[in-house]
């Protein structure tokens, strides 16, 4: 789908009046007449600490929406949080890579962000939510990513409502969500939509270099879940010269799946500079464009060295503060004539991006269900984390049983 201003305009436009206007409140909501008077969420309680708590389930507004979680991916933010609450919002309900189906939905409450008709037994998705206005979203409705005015589910500290993420049972969605209708994927597809939005937004930040074509040398160094959706993503656009970096061969190897021409191990490698020389002679003289997909400073200083001079550069690794990284500006920068963008989240607009490339990828036989490889309930939630810590699988999910 192709999303211009008019079309990312009015999505914000959509937002920011659900959020300002108080409407007239009309007199029932819709419901499937199942929903059970209490449900179960994993709280964080303290670092390293989920504990399951039941909470009687509110009545929801007229402009609200409420979800059955089906599941929802584990994310390095959410470890992040998980080990050092950067965000101060313990106590909390995490997961926000989440999806569901709508069991009861406010009166006031008629169609998602697309303008799709919502109701009861949809399957669901949802982005950011913005709670106030500022100057992006305002005047940059396409930059509405950088708003100081963001919220998002599972990154709320917890309060009477209790079902604000994505990690139990049912969620509320409040008045202003962005809710987006997504009955046509399946599970796996929607637990990987967020993180897909994130690579998608990275992407178009890249091609505004002008640097990304079909002949272009690519280069993903971290073959996480935001690396290998990456790589799905630039297979989707026909790039087909991908060369990826990562220090584990289950990862190396489903990059090669997804159709990287060559891969790395940094770990066989006698230093970085053997395995530098290798790439550089491969390419014949260094990539053309670069992704830093790893939150690693070390990482993040070295990757300037594998780009050719006139290439360009895409850091998209840092979601949180994970310390500095140091490079020379001189060698690494200016004599080399690097175009380097940073890469935030995502807006609205992406999210529409996203579902289309999803679409495009299981069209063309892309093993995007596959970057999926461990399920754990919401008892189950510790080990879920500890797995995703131990870098043993691809992308770890909860998955309501």
């Amino acid at each position: 789908m192709d999303v211009n201003q008019v079309d990312i305009q009015q999505i914000v436009t959509k937002v920011m009046m659900a959020i300002n206007e108080d409407g007239q409140m009309a007199s029932a909501s819709a419901s499937c007449g199942t929903v059970p008077g209490s449900a179960k969420v994993a709280l964080l309680t303290g670092l390293e600490k989920l504990e399951v708590k039941s909470y009687d389930i509110p009545e929801i507004t007229d402009d609200e929406v409420l979800v059955k979680v089906e599941g929802c991916g584990v994310c390095g933010t959410d470890v992040h949080e998980y080990k050092n609450d950067p965000f101060n919002v313990i106590p909390l309900v995490l997961g926000h890579e989440g999806s569901g189906t709508v069991v009861k939905i406010g009166a006031n409450v008629k169609e998602d962000m697309l303008g799709q008709e919502l109701n009861v037994g949809d399957k669901v998705v949802t982005s950011v939510t913005l709670t106030g206005e500022d100057e992006f979203t305002r005047f940059k409705p396409n930059k509405t990513n950088l708003s100081n005015e963001m919220a998002i589910y599972g990154l709320m500290t917890d309060d009477n409502y209790h079902f604000n993420g994505w990690f139990g049972e049912y969620i509320i969605l409040r008045k202003g969500s962005s809710i987006f209708r997504v009955n046509d994927l399946s599970l796996k597809e929607r637990l990987l939509v967020e993180p897909a939005a994130v690579t998608v937004h990275a992407v178009e930040r890249a091609k505004t270099t002008g640097l990304l074509k079909f002949d272009t040398k690519v280069l993903v160094q971290g073959c996480g879940p935001i690396g290998l959706i990456l790589m799905t993503v630039l297979r989707t656009m026909g790039i087909e010269n991908i060369y990826a970096i990562d220090g584990d061969n289950k990862r190396l190897a489903m990059a090669k799946k997804i159709g990287a021409t060559e891969t790395f191990n940094f770990k066989d490698y006698s230093s970085f500079d053997a395995m530098k020389d290798t790439l550089i002679d491969m390419t014949g003289g260094g990539v053309d464009f670069a992704f830093q997909c790893t939150g690693v400073p070390s990482a993040a200083s070295s990757i300037y060295k594998l780009i050719r001079r006139g290439g360009g550069l895409c850091e998209v690794g840092f979601f949180v503060d994970n310390g500095d990284a140091t490079i020379n500006p001189h060698h690494d920068l200016c004599s080399k004539e690097i175009t380097l963008v940073g890469s935030w989240v995502y807006t609205f607009a992406d999210y529409v991006t996203t579902f289309d490339f999803i679409r495009r990828a299981k069209g063309i036989g892309l093993p995007f269900e596959e970057l999926v490889t461990h399920e754990f309930g919401l008892d189950e939630l510790n080990e879920a984390m500890a797995v995703n810590m131990r870098l043993e699988g691809i992308k770890v999910a909860f998955v309501n049983r």
